[in-house]
C-alpha cells in the first residue's frame, strides 16, 4: 500500500488536471458563444438590414425572433438580439479573444460608439485579464 504523502500528491495531481481542463472547456465554450452570436447577428444583419447599419422595421423583427427563440433558453431577450446585431457591426470579424472576454466583456465595450475606443478597451481588457 502506498503512503499518505503519496497518496496526497495523487490527489493534488488529480486536482489540478480537473482544474486545467475545466478552465479549457469554460474557455472552448465561451469561444463557441462568442462566434455564435456574432454569426447571429450577422445573419440579422443580413436578413433585415440587407448590410445597411440601419433598418426601417428592425424592432418588430427583434421582437418575433426573441420570442421564437425563447425555447433555447433566457439569452434571446430583444435587448440581446439587439447586442448581437450591433457586436457583428462593430466587429467585422469574429473577435480572437482566446477565452479571455465574456460576452459580458462585449456587452460592456459595445457601449462605447468610437471605433478607435473600443478597439482600446478590447485590448486593454485582453491585457489585464
Amino acid at each position: 500500500m502506498k503512503n499518505i504523502t503519496q497518496y496526497q500528491n495523487l490527489a493534488q495531481h488529480i486536482s489540478k488536471i480537473l482544474e486545467q481542463r475545466r478552465k479549457e472547456a469554460l474557455n472552448s465554450l465561451n469561444t463557441i458563444l462568442l462566434q455564435t452570436y456574432w454569426e447571429i447577428g450577422k445573419a440579422i444583419v443580413e436578413f433585415e438590414q440587407e448590410g445597411k447599419v440601419k433598418a426601417e422595421y428592425g424592432k418588430e423583427l427583434l421582437i418575433s425572433l426573441s420570442k421564437e427563440l425563447k425555447k433555447y433558453g433566457k439569452g434571446f431577450s430583444r435587448t440581446n438580439l439587439q447586442y448581437m446585431r450591433l457586436f457583428y457591426l462593430s466587429f467585422p470579424k469574429i473577435p480572437d479573444a482566446s477565452g479571455k472576454l465574456t460576452w459580458s466583456h462585449y456587452v460592456e465595450i459595445l457601449g462605447v460608439s468610437n471605433n478607435l475606443a473600443r478597439n482600446f478597451y478590447e485590448k486593454q481588457c485582453i491585457l489585464e485579464n
